[in-house]
């Protein structure tokens, strides 16, 4: 059994487990990071110890004026550090040697006090080496961290406040996209729920017109409850936004029939409609109230496409237990580059579109009806074809 249901999980809640996942995955690879970086830094330590215990043997050597060997090679050891300082103290305290205490370049001398700073600076880092001069004679060797060292040890740090600084920026970006692109979801929502009141009203407000000429044709009462009915089937749609939609068997040929019908005696008469129906009866599990809203969709953007004029082709298959609706036009097309964008909330190639038709198209198919959509082909004023694909029920 899954651990929880994410289906269960409203949008807010999902958001704030994001967040908290994000958060937790931040926090973790910070602290491998630290991690890591200390491992590094504790190595380059007790190698820096190391090799001053090196060096204080070899000032032992040299020091030693009865000791025999290649005093050079051991000359060339103390000369080669040159990132560690070091100070050289004598049993009563007096500074006999330092090295890479002065900045580099520098000529000014460096005055005892410093020195006597520096050696207390050194005692709270690392141990001080002894160096048995003779059987009375001890000096010490207090040393600090190098450069590279201290530069490793703030690294990380400097690193993690690049990474916090660019996930808050980060995160301000993406606020402001997000609530950008819910602006924009809700301002085409607004005017797409216009959009489609436009159309019954439209039609209404011409049979008040026809009613006060006195013009009253055999139909008016017939279309008039068609679009009393279309005004009842639009706020049902929009009343029932986020919540999920109930899924009924229905027989294609005739929720076709329907929606095609009334888009044709709403579309002008420039407008031509072939609607190739399947020879038999296919049932497949709608929502027939979003279904239509789909089919309205494509069918207004294949008017648009054509500018009012043109041809519509409607085509219902079945191939492999799966049914296939085509909606062809011989509007002006679809770059090839666009055929994706086109589904994206507030991409559109209109002067005065809005862009969430084809993106909600998408969600009521793709979503709800676990189908697919999609542009199958398309050329400039010859054919544009949509192509729906859904699951056929025995």
């Amino acid at each position: 059994m899954a651990f929880f249901n994410l289906n269960k999980i409203n949008a807010f809640e999902l958001k704030r487990m994001i967040k908290l996942i994000l958060l937790l995955l931040a926090l973790l690879i910070s602290i491998i990071t630290l991690f890591l970086s200390q491992r590094l830094v504790d190595k380059i330590a007790a190698e820096e110890t190391k090799k001053m215990e090196i060096w204080a043997d070899a000032e032992h050597i040299l020091s030693d004026p009865e000791s025999e060997g290649d005093l050079g090679f051991h000359l060339k050891i103390i000369q080669s550090n040159t990132t560690i300082p070091a100070i050289l103290v004598s049993e009563t305290g007096r500074v006999v040697q330092h090295i890479n205490i002065q900045k580099e370049g520098s000529k000014k001398k460096i005055s005892d006090a410093t020195l006597l700073e520096k050696i207390d600076e050194f005692k709270t880092e690392n141990e001080p080496i002894d160096i048995p001069i003779d059987e009375k004679t001890h000096y010490k060797v207090f040393y600090g961290k190098s450069s590279v060292l201290k530069q490793l040890e703030y690294y990380p740090y400097v690193v993690l406040a690049i990474v916090a600084l660019f996930m808050l920026l980060s995160y301000f970006a993406f606020s402001y996209s997000t609530r950008s692109e819910q602006n924009q979801v809700w301002v085409g929502l607004a005017k797409e729920t216009a959009h489609q009141l436009g159309t019954p009203i439209s039609s209404l407000m011409g049979w008040v017109e026809c009613l006060e000429m006195e013009i009253i044709p055999d139909n008016a009462p017939v279309e008039m409850r068609k679009d009393i009915d279309r005004l009842k089937i639009i706020t049902e749609r929009f009343s029932k936004i986020g919540s999920e939609p109930v899924l009924e068997l229905a027989e294609i040929n005739a929720v076709l029939s329907d929606s095609v019908s009334y888009m044709q005696s709403r579309s002008g008469v420039n407008v031509h409609f072939n609607l190739k129906l399947f020879p038999n009866d296919i049932f497949v599990k709608l929502n027939v109230n979003l279904f239509n809203w789909v089919v309205e969709n494509l069918i207004k953007n294949s008017i648009d496409a054509m500018e009012g004029s043109g041809n519509i082709e409607v085509n219902v298959l079945s191939r492999n237990e799966k049914l296939i609706i085509d909606f062809s036009d011989n509007g002006k097309g679809i770059a090839r580059n666009q055929m994706t964008d086109i589904f994206k909330p507030g991409f559109t190639t209109k002067k005065r579109g809005w862009g969430l038709g084809l993106s909600l198209a998408k969600r009521i198919i793709e979503d709800y009806h676990k189908g697919q959509i999609f542009v199958k082909e398309s050329t400039p004023n010859v054919k544009t074809s949509f192509r729906i694909i859904l699951n056929i029920q025995s």
